[in-house]
Formats: structure tokens, sequence, C-alpha cells
């Protein structure tokens, strides 16, 4: 009997251990639940925020100057509606921070769900760097209206705002080590599709409303391609061509089922925007209230300036201090302003001394034209006095390149730095003589032709010379004319009977060779 009840069992326990095999087992730790489809997340929610840039950002808009460590003035018993402790950093299920998304999602078109790395976003920001939070909430009051202005005007959803707290914690001046600019973090390259100039002197980057324009144009293109918020997000991020990319690897147009296959940094950063979209609208339910953001709030103005002047002339007329002058105006990257009656940039500096710049504007741009030419002389005479400089050799140059570029022979360039080859390295540095050679050889040389004439020796008869005319062009001097053509000051002056080393544009200059 008892062999008759095994047989049974015995042939079926195969069948049974290859039913428990194929059971479905419990979501893992860090999977999204997504209707039907499941991803597992080989990372933990924490290590996707650490790898994102929203740290250095965010470490970044601790340093702003201008903003103080006071709250606005608000009504807390308003703000404080649950009458939270000083300090206390309240905590909430997962069905709160749930529900509290879904009622925001319900009234935006940008999905807002929520999973394991959105709550490592949410306390990131609502407990482990609340002081900064608490320092974009101050800055928000600054930038969220013309935010929401060019939102409007391009019809895109407002709560794409938030975009900019992700990628500069609102720090006007934010750079990144990609080499990313200002409050929307824009690429040169991306910059430059949108209109956004880059020059030696100017980097509209910089320019808060200029920037907010083009993130308008770009995030409206990139949703006509994708028509998939997270996938334009994604893409403003990372680059439409990195997401194509995912996209094809993947096999479907879904940003969750793409997610594993991008860049770290862009794993992170959808999570993160609606974190930070979670956070700004549940604010006082975490015990968190704006910073003062100081004189950016309501104590600048912005004024047109219609010709070429420095931050120095501007210092020195108003007395507006200098460290106001380049916060307020990171786009002027050499602290000069290249105005124009026909093109004229604006300034912002605090309001006191803005009313002082419309009153005193044609004699601002007078001092700053008179201290132009001022510093052009004394640059002139020092250039005239300083006989020699030093060139450092760069890759790619040799003896011959050296010479030609500064109007002299290669064995005067061996005979001043003691070279016995043609051979240089990167970062060697070679002394240059502007007149021809050092004092000491000049005078030696005037004196053997002197002993050789005494003594009756024959001289070679001398070339012929021949003359050509030189026009003085704007920012020239004797120095950089006689550089040009490989002579001294002594010898332009000489030519020409100049008793001074100043010259004036378009006066005619005798070059003889």
């Amino acid at each position: 009997m008892k062999r008759t009840y095994l047989l049974p069992f015995l042939l079926l326990f195969p069948f049974v251990q290859v039913f428990a095999q194929v059971q479905p087992t419990s979501p893992a730790p860090d999977s999204l639940e997504l209707g039907d489809q499941r991803i597992y997340d080989p990372n933990s929610g924490k290590s996707v925020v650490e790898e994102s840039t929203v740290m250095e950002m965010l470490d970044l808009v601790s340093t702003l100057s201008t903003t103080k460590d006071v709250y606005l003035e608000i009504d807390k018993d308003v703000w404080n509606k649950y009458g939270f402790a000083e300090g206390e950093v309240p905590v909430y299920d997962d069905s709160v921070y749930m529900k509290r998304l879904q009622t925001l999602a319900y009234e935006t078109t940008v999905p807002l769900t929520f999973n394991a790395h959105v709550k490592s976003f949410i306390d990131l920001y609502a407990n482990r760097r609340r002081q900064q939070t608490s320092r974009m909430l101050g800055l928000s009051y600054v930038y969220f209206p013309m935010f929401e202005e060019y939102l409007t005007r391009y019809n895109l959803p407002l709560e794409l705002k938030y975009l900019a707290m992700v990628e500069s914690a609102l720090n006007p001046t934010a750079g990144s080590s990609a080499g990313a600019k200002g409050l929307w973090q824009f690429m040169r390259g991306t910059g430059a599709e949108y209109g956004l100039r880059v020059s030696s002197l100017v980097d509209d980057r910089f320019d808060p409303e200029k920037e907010t324009e083009a993130a308008c144009q770009y995030l409206k293109s990139l949703y006509a391609r994708y028509e998939d918020w997270f996938l334009v997000l994604a893409a403003y991020n990372s680059g439409p061509g990195t997401v194509n990319k995912a996209i094809i690897r993947a096999g479907v147009k879904n940003y969750w089922a793409i997610w594993p296959y991008l860049p770290a940094e862009t794993r992170g950063y959808v999570p993160a925007f609606i974190a930070v979209t979670y956070v700004m609208n549940y604010a006082a339910e975490h015990n968190l209230y704006p910073m003062n953001p100081g004189l950016l709030l309501h104590g600048t103005d912005t004024v047109m300036v219609r010709d070429r002047v420095g931050f120095d002339q501007i210092n020195e007329c108003l007395g507006v201090p200098m460290n106001d002058l380049v916060f307020f105006n990171p786009q002027y990257t050499k602290r000069v302003i290249p105005g124009t009656k026909e093109y004229p940039y604006s300034l912002r500096m605090p309001t006191k001394y803005a009313l002082r710049f419309t009153q005193l504007e044609d004699s601002i741009y007078s001092y700053a034209n008179r201290s132009q030419k001022v510093q052009e002389v004394i640059v002139e005479k020092v250039e005239a006095v300083s006989d020699n400089f030093v060139h450092v050799v760069k890759k790619g140059e040799s003896l011959g390149s050296i010479a030609r570029k500064y109007h002299v022979t290669v064995a005067k360039l061996k005979k001043w730095n003691h070279l016995k080859r043609d051979t240089l390295h990167v970062g060697q540095r070679l002394t240059i003589y502007r007149s021809g050679g050092p004092v000491t050889q000049v005078s030696q040389s005037t004196n053997t032709s002197s002993v050789s004439k005494s003594s009756g020796t024959k001289s070679t008869k001398s070339k012929a010379t021949t003359t050509k005319t030189h026009t003085v062009k704007k920012g020239e001097t004797l120095s950089s004319i006689s550089r040009k053509y490989g002579c001294t000051v002594n010898d332009l002056k000489k030519w020409n009977g100049l008793k001074s080393n100043t010259v004036r544009v378009g006066q005619k200059l005798k070059i003889k060779k």
C-alpha cells in the first residue's frame, strides 16, 4: 500500500518542481511598476541621486552672495498650517507622496509618476538639502514670473519652469563641468542653434531672458519630435541623438523602457524633475519656507547701454560695487559692454544706481572714451620703453615660424637665446628684442663699424633702399608698427621726423627697407 501511494507522488514530483520555478516572484526592491511593464533597476534610488548633477548645482546655489540666510517676510501662521516646530522634518508614507503627485498630474499634461527614484530625490530636496531648497524657493519669486510669461507665449506647460531648478538650482551664474551655462544650462553649440551668441566679450547663455526664450524654443521643437514629455526632458539633458539610440536599443518609444540605456546622469533627470515639482508645490507640508533672495527680488533695475563702456568706468562714475556688476551681468565675460546706438545692450544694477546712470549716461560714455585713450597712451609708452619680451613656445612652433611672427631672423633668435641647435620644446621661453638686439650688442656693432672706418678698411656698398607708406589704423602704435615691418621705434621716428611716440589714426608713415 505504501508503494501504491508513493508511486503517484514520485511521478508528480518533477512537475511540482517545474511549477514552483515558474511561479511569479515579488517585485525587486528597486523595480518600477508601470501597468503591465516592470523594469528592474540595477541601481538603488540613492545611487541615481549621487550620479546626477543636481548635487553639484545645489552646492553652487549655496555660494550665492546676494541670497540672505533669512526668510522672506511671510505669514508663518498661514504657511505653517500644520503647526510644525522649527527645524522639524516631516516624513510621509509612500501612499501620501503618490496621492499628492496624482493630484498635481491631474492639472497638467506632464505625467508625474512615483517610484523609488522619485522618492530618493524628494528626500534630497525635502530632507538632506533643506537650506538649498529654501534658497530655490526664494529665487523662484525672482525668475518664475518671467519663465511663466515665455512658457505661455510658446504654449508650453507651466510646470516646465521647474526644469530650471534641476538644471541650475536657479543660480544665474551656474556653469557645469561639461561647459553648460546659465539658468537653463545650454551648451555652446545648442545655444547657437537658438540664437544665443557667444563672442569674446558676451555670452548670451548667461542672459536670463534670452536663454529662457531659447529654452522654450528648444523644448517646443523636441516635443514636436517625440510627443512625450519624459522623452523631451531626457533629450534636453543628454541630446536627441542619445535618446534616439536608447529607443532603438529598447525597441519601444517609452522613457521608462529606454531608462536602462540612458547615461547615468539622464537616468536621474526625470525623477529629479518630478521630485522638485512635488516639493515646490508641497513645501509647507515639509516645513520649508522661501529664503530672501536679497537684491535679486526687488532691488535691481535694467538700463540700456548705447556705447562701449567697461565695468570699471561705471564703477568709477557711479560707485556701483564691482561685485554687483559682475554678479548681475555674468554675460559680459570680459567686463566690457560693447553697446552701440543701433544695438544697445542691457545692464542690470542696484536700483539706486540705475536712476543715476540714466541721468549721467552721456557723461559716462565720454569718461569711458577718455579713459580708453589714456590707457592706449600708457600702453604705448610702456611698449616703447620695454626693449624685450618673452615668447613661450607652443605646440607646433619652430624657430622659423617664431622668427617670421616677430620679423626677425633665425640666427638672431639663436644668438639672443644662446641656442646651438634649431630644436625647441613646448613651454620653452625665448627672449625677443624689439630693437633688433640687446643694447650692448647694438652699441658694440656701432663701435666696430667706427673702428673699421678709422682704419681705412673698405666697406661694401649699402643696398638701395625702398620707401613705402603705412596708414595708421585704430589701435596701432609705433611699437606695433615697428614689429610689423621689422624695424625699431627709433627708425620710424627718424624716418618721419617724429619727436614723440604718439600717432593718430589716418596718419601716413614712411617705411624704409
